[in-house]
């Protein structure tokens, strides 16, 4: 079969025959495994033309498959599994671990973005491998870790696998799941890096009964709860982490204007120190809230030195974590004690893992995102403050606007009594009563002397209001006028430049609150 160019990305020419090419997997022994062969198409054309100085972006010529979903969850372990690595470069082979209950499974491989609508793309396939129940995952009572040892299944080969986000679907007749994994893109410079939030979906993940929150008692066993919790394991429910609901529409939304983008998770921002040299801006595209030092002085360093930077949700560089290698590879576990009691207190203060704004080390969030994670629950409208801000042209914004459940179930708010950038303008500032509290969420923009960017949503739930998250009406052309003006003056370079921000707290009167108080919610 013929390859076809695909696209070119930091300078390499990368190419894809078909969907389910003539890639052969390599299980391991004992495995058995085919290869089928599905056609791609022609290429999709985005609803509105790309920017017409902008690379049409890897993954370009792939065609949606209509029929990426799970349709059949099956029972809780009827199939679920793992890879070795959260993230690869093309052409680097990575483990897949899996457990079947039925005797044969196959695994599809999906890169996630726009085909003309949200969704996923075949690029490749192996069927009639054989299924074995792995053994229940052993506790480990120091931290109340639950890993797994389960041997790689088969290793998947990725050298015709555009960059970008994946979902590999396992299939059998006993169920469905799926499992992430990101094609780190070769090269960020002149690109919008787009980051999965791959540590906080893991820090929620309650496969094995515990997670950073809950232990087997549910959300009333905080005690229980696991220290350290490790990405040798699946993701429950689906598989799928928070990618479908989160990060999926962000994604979609950059790739239908053709806009320049590099792909990662924050690992990446974690093990990679030059990750964002050259790019234009980083994106985090969903609830980002569990960052390494590391991650932080990444991103920080990146801000100093002109890339853009966007928080699309809430509750951003909120909690401190360590990354510690497993058997399986370095960055394998994550470390979150939440309290003082983490056993570093007292030998490396600056890496105890309590939140980022308490002792005893304090470095509040707001430092970087500009805003303060306040509370949750909350479930209210987004209101406009700021209609004459860049960000809002063309997108018919007036002035107390309100955009239906945007704010929610966390926020964050523009506190005067943090360290918060003074040259800060807020563009929404939402009444909210949060556990009997009344108080306002914000979302907001500002601007570094590098000429750097920032802009934080303030919001969960801000993506939902994306048309390719299903919003319809006033919310999607709001939202996604905003968030298409965002990345379009990120794509051009140092926004901060051409919109430097206008500082309007204020007049806002906002309260001024504790800059080290514990947040609401565990």
């Amino acid at each position: 079969m013929v390859a076809r160019p695909l696209a070119v990305v930091g300078g390499v020419a990368l190419t894809l025959a078909m969907c389910c090419a003539s890639q052969v997997a390599r299980p391991v022994p004992g495995a058995t495994t085919q290869t089928a062969r599905t056609g791609t198409g022609a290429p999709t054309s985005p609803e509105h033309p790309p920017h017409p100085e902008s690379p049409r972006p890897a993954g370009a010529a792939l065609r949606l498959d209509p029929h990426w979903r799970i349709t059949h969850l099956g029972a809780e372990q009827a199939i679920e599994g793992w890879v070795d690595r959260t993230s690869v470069m093309p052409g680097e082979s990575v483990g897949l671990h899996v457990s079947s209950v039925a005797r044969r499974w196959s695994v599809t491989a999906f890169r996630m973005g726009w085909y003309g609508a949200p969704g996923g793309a075949c690029v490749w396939r192996a069927s009639g491998l054989r299924g074995i129940p792995r053994a229940a995952a052993p506790l480990d009572l120091s931290t109340n870790t639950v890993r797994t040892d389960w041997p790689a299944s088969l290793s998947l080969p990725t050298a015709d696998w555009p960059p970008g986000a994946y979902l590999l679907r396992l299939d059998s007749v006993a169920g469905q799941r799926f499992v992430p994994l990101t094609v780190r893109s070769p090269d960020t410079t002149g690109r919008i890096v787009l980051v999965d939030d791959v540590t906080t979906w893991q820090a929620y993940n309650q496969w094995g009964g515990y997670d950073l929150y809950n232990g087997p008692g549910g959300k009333a066993d905080f005690a229980n709860r696991s220290r350290v919790v490790t990405f040798d394991r699946p993701y429950d429910g689906d598989g799928s982490g928070q990618f479908l609901k989160l990060d999926l529409p962000t994604i979609a939304h950059a790739e239908r204007f053709g806009l320049p983008l590099a792909y990662a998770t924050d690992v990446d921002l974690h093990a990679v120190s030059t990750l964002l040299a050259g790019a234009r801006a980083v994106v985090t595209l969903g609830h980002d809230e569990y960052w390494s030092t590391a991650m932080r002085s990444s991103v920080t360093r990146a801000r100093d030195a002109g890339v853009n930077v966007a928080f699309l949700g809430a509750n951003a560089a909120f909690r401190h974590i360590r990354l510690e290698p497993t058997r399986f590879g370095p960055d394998r576990a994550e470390v979150n004690y939440k309290a003082p009691s983490d056993p570093l207190l007292g030998v490396d203060d600056a890496e105890v893992t309590v939140n980022w704004r308490e002792p005893p080390v304090p470095r509040p969030e707001s430092v970087l995102t500009g805003v303060f994670y306040e509370c949750n629950p909350v479930s209210a409208p987004m209101v406009v403050t700021d209609p004459d801000s860049w960000l809002f042209a063309g997108t018919g914004a007036t002035a107390g606007l309100q955009l239906p459940h945007l704010v929610g179930p966390e926020y964050d708010r523009v506190n005067p009594g943090a360290p918060t950038p003074r040259a800060i303008e807020v563009l929404t500032h939402s009444p909210v009563t949060c556990r009997g509290v009344a108080s306002f969420a914000d979302s907001a923009w500002y601007t570094v002397a590098s000429g750097a960017g920032v802009f934080a949503s303030g919001s969960n739930w801000f993506t939902t209001g994306l048309p390719e998250a299903g919003a319809t009406g006033t919310t999607a052309r709001v939202v996604g006028g905003e968030l298409t003006n965002l990345l379009r003056a990120f794509a051009a370079g140092p926004a901060g430049l051409v919109h430097p921000s206008r500082p309007n707290l204020a007049g806002l009167h906002e309260l001024a609150g504790d800059p080290v108080a514990r947040a609401y919610g565990q």
